[in-house]
């Protein structure tokens, strides 16, 4: 996938950045795999704010993504690859022999039909779900189970990626995208290859206007307000604001916020780089 730059005409297209969208094969969304996606603008039930900074933003409807790939055996056909306004990644809806539809998180180098796979001794090739005790060392995978059955959690965003290192009884070690060695049972299940849309990361937005348009509303500083309002305002002039805190005075920069009898601490081998 490419990266477009546009020519300076406007000032919101002077820095924007985007994608070509040329792995897109398909604009209409699968009727059936598509919910509703209420939008709350950072209120909860009773009407009160909880979470600053929502609102407006497009419509946006929801794809049913199988995280699971809990369909054994049965080969799948990868029908079309499509834009999901509600993550980063692109997303393939696949067809099972047996007739049933769904949506995966596409892998980088899918292509429109391919057949995937997911169960035991099933090969090691791009889109295919295996079990942590099948797949080769060394190889990258995505969209891991943090525990067997429970669905994939770990590596789904844009171009994200982990690397099984080795197995050791009935663990598989991993290296995260974050850099953090971890420990996770080798019954659990991950896909191979990376997740697509690398260069999401590359992209610029140009203008504020993109983010409105995306539900982001603009964010006021810590230091610009007053005492009242956040641990980090007021002072005369343009004062620096002390340590950097959040709102509910809790430290920003190297404070560790883990529990440190946190019950999963003894399948980390090496915490994440700072």
């Amino acid at each position: 996938m490419a990266l477009k730059k546009f020519k300076p005409t406007t000032p919101g297209q002077r820095h924007k950045i985007v994608t070509t969208f040329d792995d897109i094969t398909c604009t209409t969304p699968e009727k059936s795999l598509v919910v509703p996606n209420k939008s709350s603008g950072g209120r909860n039930n009773s009407g009160k704010m909880t979470m600053r900074y929502i609102g407006g933003g497009h419509k946006k409807m929801y794809r049913i993504i199988d995280f699971m790939r809990d369909k054994e055996n049965i080969p799948a056909k990868v029908l079309t690859i499509e834009y999901d306004p509600n993550r980063s990644a692109r997303i393939a809806l696949v067809a099972y022999t047996d007739g049933e539809k769904r949506y995966i998180i596409a892998p980088n180098g899918l292509k429109v039909g391919q057949t995937i796979l997911s169960g035991k001794n099933v090969a090691p090739e791009v889109g295919n779900t295996l079990y942590l005790s099948d797949i080769p060392l060394g190889i990258i995978v995505h969209n891991i189970e943090l525990r067997p059955g429970q669905g994939a959690s770990m590596a789904r965003s844009a171009g994200s990626y982990a690397q099984l290192l080795s197995r050791e009884g009935k663990y598989a070690i991993l290296r995260l995208p974050s850099g953090e060695t971890r420990m996770v049972l080798t019954t659990c299940k991950a896909t191979i290859g990376s997740v697509s849309n690398a260069d999401h990361s590359n992209e610029q937005s140009g203008k504020a206007g993109r983010s409105r348009w995306l539900g982001r509303r603009p964010r006021n500083r810590g230091v610009v307000m007053n005492p009242v309002d956040h641990p980090m305002g007021g002072g005369e002039g343009r004062a620096s604001g002390g340590h950097p805190r959040s709102r509910k005075g809790i430290p920003a920069k190297g404070y560790k916020t883990r529990a440190k009898k946190n019950a999963s601490n003894k399948y980390i081998i090496e915490r994440r780089k700072k």
